[in-house]
């Protein structure tokens, strides 16, 4: 950019001294069409369930679901995306509950499509919530193995979609899970539904609160049996070319839309995405993110009404397409006045 201007001739002040002079100039904007509502659904008979480590946020049955999907509806939110609470007693070594035809995520999912079809369901293709030891994959002498894993997510995506999932969003980062699942939705008739590839995932800090909220509990103490953290599969925080590289095979693969996550710490991986695919791409305002603004809140530390869309616009500023977040029916709210 070359920029020759010089005070006093120019005065960028100019184009800030009044509400409406600056909205006439605002270069990016937020609105209920760029969110994701990420929601946590669980089987039990309460409509609502707090989430201590997210205040606001609740696990939601599954007619308090179908009552949301109607709320974002009204307030004109496009998607929701859906994360299960899975009873303790069906998890196992294998995760085999996600393959369940009449288990949480489908009943989720048919509820919701059913009480507002108009709205885009998208699902979590992954094992961590119904798996024993808390991991993406099948733990296998110690390792996460990947092919096998693959064979498992890419049923679970088939199950889900048939109870109506609009989007799948295998979230595990397994190699090869986006190409095996696009071959076998077109093998069964579901070339129309949608993926949205956790393209860069990272392994972050930032994800506590949410494990919380769907149960999946420690990873362990990393013994041999069960590695202690999800650093095998998950992206290291300090790489960005990787994130292209990874991203590069989703695209090859069939993916339709990208997400990265976390979302804050991580602009500078969306505006990479962004410019190198040119395709929808999305961030995810994770549970940590959340957390933090509404913890410094209720400290009386900041607004957290100025704070909800400030960071909201930054992903949008770093050239997202819309944001994956529980702040959506707030935020929604706020824009509205």
């Amino acid at each position: 950019m070359n920029f020759s201007g010089r005070y006093p001739t120019t005065r960028p002040r100019r184009l800030r001294q009044a509400d409406w002079v600056r909205r006439l100039t605002r270069e990016h904007s937020l609105s209920a069409d760029d969110l994701i509502w990420s929601m946590v659904v669980h089987d039990g008979k309460e409509a609502e369930i707090p989430v201590a480590a997210m205040p606001g946020v609740a696990r939601l049955s599954v007619a308090a679901a179908a009552k949301a999907a109607k709320r974002a509806r009204e307030l004109g939110i496009p998607a929701i995306a859906v994360f299960p609470h899975i009873d303790a007693a069906k998890k196992d070594a294998t995760g085999r509950e996600a393959l369940n035809e009449k288990g949480l995520v489908c009943e989720a999912v048919r509820a919701m499509k059913d009480a507002a079809p108009e709205v885009g369901i998208m699902v979590d293709v992954a094992l961590d919530p119904f798996t024993d030891h808390g991991h993406d994959g099948l733990l296998r002498d110690g390792r996460i193995v990947n092919d096998e894993t693959v064979k498992v997510l890419t049923e679970q995506a088939l199950i889900q979609v048939k109870a109506g999932a609009d989007i799948v969003a295998p979230s595990d980062m397994m190699d090869g899970r986006v190409g095996a699942i696009r071959a076998a939705l077109d093998a069964n008739g579901c070339e129309e539904t949608l993926i949205m590839s956790y393209a860069a995932k990272y392994a972050s800090a930032f994800y506590g609160p949410y494990r919380e909220a769907i149960g999946s509990g420690k990873l362990g103490s990393g013994s041999i049996k069960n590695p202690g953290d999800k650093r095998t599969y998950q992206m290291d925080f300090g790489n960005t070319d990787e994130a292209l590289r990874e991203v590069a095979m989703d695209v090859a693969e069939g993916a339709d839309m990208l997400l990265v996550k976390p979302g804050l710490p991580y602009l500078d991986i969306v505006q990479r995405v962004k410019d190198a695919f040119a395709m929808p791409t999305y961030a995810f305002q994770v549970s940590g993110e959340y957390a933090m603004i509404m913890a410094a809140a209720a400290n009386g530390w900041i607004d957290d009404k100025r704070a909800i869309i400030e960071s909201l616009t930054a992903f949008k500023r770093a050239g997202a397409d819309g944001v994956v977040t529980y702040f959506a029916p707030r935020a929604v709210e706020l824009l509205n006045g």
